[in-house]
């Protein structure tokens, strides 16, 4: 099962281009694909809404889910006090970082998102460090990766992507990664072959990359959907279904069965104790009545 979280979406999103990408992907073996609204810390209204639709105007490709996602770009640490709010909106909520101050944040701080997604076609003011990265993801917070953002950029944007997944990749040495899209046209989009390829180029193995599509993504959606259906960590119970007395009679059965094959091993294991018991017990009186002949 595949997975890209990250496609682009505005209110001003051609619906046969959006239409064109879904269809694609599904082509190219994704099953599960979140619609991403990039918002600002800077211009939150003070009524938040999710815009993107709930259901779509055309016909979605079968077997294929999509959710809807919030891509914050974060500058200032302090507007941190209406992430809850906003995590309730959408499927999933992601931080894009434009500082340290907000990447450390979104790292070691912040608990609303699940993913924090980076531009790795920007020169960042600071160096990645192992110790916060992989400080976010033991907090279960993936890092993400979008590949087109190499694709359409020019010449310095590839620079800088390359330069950012090395210090990236070395960091967590692969782990933790989310690999998506963020395409905003067909032409954008990849198949996993071509992208584990071109990822394999800048040092990351295949396995990892093959987690970024399928197991590391699937995680934050189960995640997040608990988190939305669930109450401070209670469990839901689901119903199995109504009871067979057949069965009922049969687990019963085999309770006693196990119990009686345990009764009667340890009935064994006593009666093999006694019998080494007596053993012992005629070898020594044998010794002893040696040693009393003249």
């Amino acid at each position: 099962m595949l997975f890209d979280l990250n496609i682009p979406w505005t209110p001003t999103t051609s619906l046969s281009s959006l239409e064109k990408i879904l269809s694609f992907q599904s082509e190219l073996g994704y099953n599960t694909i979140a619609l991403s609204y990039t918002q600002s810390d800077k211009s939150l209204p003070s009524k938040l809404t999710n815009p993107i639709p709930i259901d779509l105007p055309f016909n979605i490709p079968s077997k294929t889910v999509v959710l809807r996602r919030c891509t914050l770009t974060l500058s200032d640490p302090a507007h941190n006090h209406r992430l809850s709010s906003l995590a309730s909106l959408y499927d999933i909520l992601a931080i894009r970082p434009t500082n340290e101050k907000a990447f450390l944040a979104a790292c070691l701080q912040t608990s609303e998102h699940s993913i924090i997604s980076l531009d790795l076609t920007t020169r960042y003011p600071f160096h990645f460090k192992p110790k916060i990265l992989m400080t976010a993801i033991n907090r279960g917070i993936m890092i993400e990766i979008c590949y087109s953002q190499c694709i359409t950029a020019d010449t310095t944007g590839r620079r800088n992507f390359i330069s950012n997944l090395l210090s990236v990749t070395r960091c967590t040495k692969g782990r933790g990664l989310i690999i998506s899209s963020e395409a905003s046209n067909v032409m954008a989009c990849r198949g996993v072959a071509d992208i584990t390829n071109l990822l394999g180029v800048w040092g990351l193995s295949r396995e990892r990359a093959v987690e970024g599509f399928s197991l590391h993504p699937r995680g934050v959606v189960v995640n997040e959907k608990l988190k939305r259906s669930g109450y401070r960590g209670i469990i839901n119970v689901i119903d199995g279904g109504p009871s067979d007395p057949s069965s009922k009679s049969k687990e019963k059965r085999g309770i006693e069965t196990d119990r009686a094959e345990s009764s009667s091993s340890l009935s064994k294991r006593a009666a093999k104790r006694a019998k080494m018991r007596e053993q012992h017990e005629k070898l020594t009186s044998m010794g002893a009545g040696d040693t009393l002949l003249p």
